[in-house]
């Protein structure tokens, strides 16, 4: 699975970028307008991905910030939510505003997004209005920044099947002790606690 994809910006477009990364492999990901924004006028760029792999299609989609990825995955998740659909929400709603629109269960601004119709806008508030709370309630718990071994660990712990949820609130209350704290001894700390 691709987390994130670093490299020069090869081409950028409203819907797609292509990154090309130092072994000269070039990767097309579809991106919404708010990701457009962010790397408009960048030479370079770090990349969130979110990859769909089926039998006729290998397809990624890019997100500029870790806040994206996370609605753009809860949205699909929502029946009758497609990966075009959930482009077309986060490119008409900046994500925070997305997050507060169905948090409130505001399905008329939902309704107000080309393609959304009244079923689609109350069955993604219906679904996805408690997660959204759980993620700000995490959100805010960890919105200061975190170190690049904190950030190792996590993908250590996730690539080895634990919820990425509760390894970041493990992982958080090892590197708000001991921020100098190493990987390895975050990791075996972790497991001991999970």
């Amino acid at each position: 699975m691709i987390e994130y994809i670093r490299g020069q910006i090869a081409a950028l477009t409203p819907a797609s970028v292509t990154i090309e990364t130092t072994g000269g492999i070039a990767y097309l990901l579809n991106i919404s307008l708010q990701s457009y924004d962010a790397l408009n006028g960048k030479e370079s760029a770090k990349v969130m991905v979110h990859e769909v792999i089926r039998e006729d299609a290998w397809t990624l989609y890019g997100f500029t910030e870790e806040r994206e990825r996370e609605l753009f995955r809860f949205l699909i998740g929502v029946s009758g939510v497609g990966a075009a659909t959930a482009l077309i929400l986060l490119s008409s709603l900046p994500g925070e505003e997305l997050a507060a629109v169905i948090s409130s269960g505001d399905a008329r601004r939902l309704k107000a997004v080309k393609g959304i119709g009244a079923k689609t806008a109350e069955r993604i508030i219906v679904d996805l209005r408690d997660k959204i709370k759980l993620a700000d309630a995490t959100l805010n718990i960890s919105s200061h920044s975190v170190s690049a071994a904190h950030e190792e660990a996590l993908a250590a712990l996730t690539m080895l099947g634990f919820d990425r949820k509760a390894s970041e609130k493990v992982l958080r209350q090892l590197f708000d002790a001991d921020p100098q704290l190493k990987v390895e001894t975050a990791i075996k700390k972790a497991l001991t606690m999970m």
